[in-house]
């Protein structure tokens, strides 16, 4: 996803990442289950049945007095159970019975439906498509960005939210779904009439040649299919003759435990440690990498963000333990513990903390969330916290730190939209535009097409039409920026979203600066394999 494209869909990205950010181990067993009714360390049977009885009366109390009916959704499920999860880490989390369900169909990493994004559109807040995805239902039947939502399946759903609509859209594999839609251009809505499908949610969703011997690979979360995509598209690219890899881990909210660790384990020694973990009720368990064919032959580099967190985290942890990878971009979100997720009754499920993960090198990572707000742990500024006092050394002996999330070997700040271009983004109008543009334009475009200035002349009367205020002086110092912005935003409607994403991984700064630092993960690599050498010679 194109941050820049998404500025006013931001808290839908945040939310997602708040939801499917934690690091799951495996599910809890009957037996582990047993550890939710053990008793906090120092803390007695009696004590522990005198605060329940305390607990049940103040419940009591508030149930039979409150001046509404209070249902069990808002007293337990909303309030108590969140609220004393609260008080222990930002990470565990109760999940109601749609929101459990939700999390099983991201792990699972496929659903039901018609294949695209929806949300709200940022003036009115009705339900809008942002994109069809590729191959899907809705991609072949025609559906646009831009498309207003009015019906589905004979119910009006212009005053329902973007949940209650994607809701409707899935279903049975085969069935039947019409959707009804408002295009700009257009007299009367238009009717679209779909059979649902499966729809891969790929983890890998971006994988490919930037220049000759130099791959990319985007992975957006890990998910059951996360290990298994990434060897198939190592083999689509043809790994034996990959010299480079850029792995892009940007925006990586984490997800699943075992994925991330045979992620990282392609890239390492068989029998090297991925990540280790220990936790009060748990002995300290190492994950071990099972190693690959092809997979020591090529330097890596990997891009990272402060919203790389969990298991994108030991993923870049264990490459950089190892000197197997050269990190690039910012800070890490430095999120170092393990959630054992336990289905309850009624379709709910709890999300508990129950360990701590350790890079190879020994270090914790996780920032500290003693002394600040949950919304500032998510959302707000974060600060360099390594701690001075968890100092490790990577295998050829450069320092490394816990305590503030994995520091990468080169920092990479992205460039700052300057004004001008801020407005352009609040005012959501490459979108727009891209929209109203083939409301009277051909959407077959020529493959390898650039807006000319007739088009980028066009974008400028429109901003002036919306009330952008800038200058002749403001348009030609961001003329280069505007026009790869609209080229990539039509790139979504006269091809595709699958196009779109290659063509902004084409223009992003970051990635090029990825290429230049090849040569020092390169250099990486070569000192790993003689120290390897060295190591073997001496036992001989």
């Amino acid at each position: 996803m194109s941050k820049r494209r998404y500025l006013l869909f931001i808290p839908l990205f945040l939310a997602a990442c708040a939801f499917v950010g934690g690091l799951f181990g495996p599910g809890a067993t009957p037996a582990a289950a047993q550890l939710l009714q053990r008793n906090a360390s120092g803390t007695s049977d009696e004590d522990l049945k005198t605060s329940i009885k305390s607990f049940t009366k103040v419940y009591d109390i508030v149930d039979q007095n409150y001046a509404d009916k209070l249902s069990a959704d808002k007293g337990i499920y909303k309030g108590a159970i969140p609220g004393m999860l609260r008080t222990l880490d930002p990470h565990s989390n109760f999940f109601d019975p749609k929101e459990f369900a939700g999390l099983r169909e991201e792990q699972h990493g496929m659903y039901y439906g018609i294949g695209m994004l929806i949300g709200p559109q940022p003036r009115t807040g009705r339900p809008m498509v942002i994109h069809p995805f590729g191959g899907t239902p809705a991609y072949k039947a025609g559906i646009r960005p831009g498309d207003m939502l009015l019906e589905v399946n004979d119910k009006r759903v212009d005053s329902l939210t973007t949940t209650e609509v994607a809701d409707m859209l899935k279903g049975p594999k085969g069935t039947k779904v019409q959707v009804i839609v408002n295009r700009e251009g257009t007299a009367k809505p238009i009717t679209f009439n779909m059979m649902r499908d499966e729809i891969p949610r790929n983890s890998v969703d971006v994988a490919f040649w930037v220049k000759p011997g130099i791959a990319y690979m985007r992975i957006q979360s890990f998910t059951e299919t996360t290990g298994r995509e990434v060897e198939e598209n190592l083999k689509m690219l043809g790994e034996q003759n990959i010299k480079g890899l850029i792995l892009d881990l940007r925006e990586n909210p984490g997800g699943l435990l075992d994925q991330g660790v045979a992620t990282a384990g392609h890239w390492l020694d068989r029998g090297q440690t991925v990540v280790s973990h220990k936790g009060r009720a748990y002995p300290e368990k190492p994950y071990l990498a099972r190693g690959s064919q092809y997979g020591e032959n090529y330097a890596i580099v990997v891009l990272v963000n402060r919203l790389s967190a969990s298991a994108a985290e030991i993923v870049a942890g264990a490459l950089q333990d190892h000197d197997r990878a050269w990190i690039l971009g910012e800070v890490t979100f430095g999120k170092g513990l393990v959630q054992t997720v336990y289905p309850l009754p009624d379709n709910t499920g709890l999300a508990l903390t129950t360990q701590h993960y350790y890079t190879p090198s020994g270090r914790l990572i996780q920032r500290d969330y003693s002394n600040i707000s949950f919304l500032d742990y998510y959302y707000g500024k974060h600060t360099d916290q390594k701690d001075p006092l968890d100092v490790k050394q990577t295998d050829l002996g450069r320092t490394v730190y816990g305590g503030g999330g994995i520091t990468p070997d080169e920092k990479f700040e992205p460039a700052k939209l300057d004004p001008f271009e801020i407005s352009i983004m609040r005012k959501n109008a490459f979108f727009n535009y891209s929209a109203q543009y083939f409301s009277g334009h051909d959407t077959k475009l020529a493959k390898g097409w650039n807006p000319d200035e007739a088009v980028l002349e066009g974008f400028h009367d429109y901003l002036m039409k919306q009330g952008v205020t800038f200058t002749e002086a403001d348009w030609t110092r961001d003329h280069a920026w505007i026009r790869d912005q609209v080229k990539a935003e039509m790139y979504i409607t006269a091809f595709s979203y699958e196009d779109h994403q290659r063509l902004v991984v084409e223009q992003d700064p970051e990635v090029q600066k990825a290429i230049e630092a090849m040569p020092k993960a390169s250099s990486l690599l070569g000192q790993s394999k003689a120290k390897f050498e060295k190591q073997r010679a001496s036992l001989r």
